[in-house]
Parts: C-alpha cells; sequence; structure tokens
C-alpha cells in the first residue's frame, strides 16, 4: 500500500512541504495517518480521490527504490570518471547498462 504523503503529491502535481502545506497525524490507533492540516490553494481530497492514486502512488514509490539502488550501484562520479578515463567509455556505459538491466524500473 502506498504512503499517504505520496498520494498526496500526486494529487497535487507538486512538491509538498509535509511540515507546513500539508500536515499529517497518526494517532497510533490502528487507522493510519490522515491530513490534519490542509494549507494548499487546492481543495483538500477525499479519501476516495487519494485512493484513486494508489496503483500510481506504487509505482511511484518502487521505481525511487530502484533509483536509489542503481545509484547506489553506479558509485560516485569521481569513481566513475576514474573508471572511464582507465577502461574507456564503452566498459562503463556496459556496467551501468548490465545495471539497468539487473534493476528495471516500472512502468507508469
Amino acid at each position: 500500500m502506498a504512503n499517504l504523503s505520496t498520494k498526496i503529491k500526486l494529487y497535487a502535481n507538486q512538491e509538498i512541504d509535509f511540515s507546513k502545506d500539508v500536515i499529517l497525524q497518526d494517532d497510533s490507533n490502528g487507522q493510519g495517518p490522515y491530513i490534519k492540516e490542509w494549507n494548499l490553494d487546492i481543495a483538500k481530497p477525499t479519501d476516495a480521490q487519494l485512493n484513486a492514486y494508489e496503483a500510481q502512488a506504487t509505482t511511484y514509490e518502487n521505481n525511487e527504490k530502484i533509483k536509489a539502488t542503481r545509484k547506489a550501484l553506479y558509485g560516485a562520479w569521481d569513481k566513475q570518471l576514474e573508471e572511464i578515463y582507465d577502461n574507456g567509455i564503452d566498459s562503463w556505459k556496459a556496467r551501468i547498462a548490465q545495471i539497468k538491466a539487473d534493476n528495471p524500473k516500472e512502468n507508469s
């Protein structure tokens, strides 16, 4: 199940500051998080509107995890540049292509 914050980002179609734009709260009562405060200039979404973003939000979150995995496997830029200098661009491109193949993004 996708995070409420992700669904809100997709609904609003903008970056959200969850310390002032939208305040979420979880009362630890088994109901999960909810919107405590809505300070955006667009209408506050209903639960049904947010639930309509479930599949898209799940894909977004899964792809964010894949991007983080890829980034870690790519290594720091300076190391990548050394790799290109030492082994050539084709070797580097092959390694990057393999990382992408091993860690494919989901289609939106």
